[in-house]
């Protein structure tokens, strides 16, 4: 009956050991975690503005189809080049941390993710993009926390784009 008693506490033990183990070891032949990449960076988490849990505060603007989509194809080009050519210089800036269109026809267009505390920053930003001032789109901005390792984005996609916009 003793012996009973300690099965609890050896069951115990033995998925804390397991435990340790697959979290310190490879978990497939290709993949191998080595736990000096791991380890806090403070000089990267000061550089990258992180928070104690690694993450940050932006805005998030989701791009809508506005109201004047009426543009014939010249203008609606010409709209599109200055609102492409808004958002490398936000990038470039370092402001706009991630930028991208959604796939479909649906109203939601595309999205936005600004470094800056408040919607009223982000609205500022998204005024200077041409297709906002023409009302071919609408933003709407929502605060948003996320990892501060996206500001690092920028840099990683310029490095895998053969072609820039």
């Amino acid at each position: 009956m003793k012996t009973l008693k300690f099965i609890p506490a050896l069951l115990i033990l033995f998925f804390s050991v397991l435990c340790i183990c697959s979290c310190t070891t490879p978990h497939s032949e290709t993949e191998s975690v080595e736990l000096d990449d791991l380890a806090f960076d403070s000089t990267l988490a000061a550089q990258l503005g992180a928070d104690d849990y690694g993450m940050k505060k932006y805005v998030i603007a989701f791009l809508k189809r506005g109201p004047n989509r009426s543009q014939d194809s010249v203008t609606r080009a010409e709209l599109q080049k200055g609102h492409m050519e808004n958002i490398g210089r936000l990038a470039d800036e370092r402001i706009l941390v991630l930028a991208g269109p959604f796939f479909g026809d649906d109203d939601l267009r595309g999205i936005y993710i600004f470094d800056v505390q408040t919607i009223e920053e982000a609205e500022a930003l998204t005024n200077t993009d041409p297709a906002i001032q023409q009302g071919s789109l609408i933003m709407e901005l929502k605060p948003w926390y996320g990892s501060a390792a996206l500001m690092q984005v920028n840099d990683i996609h310029s490095k895998l784009a053969k072609i820039k916009f």
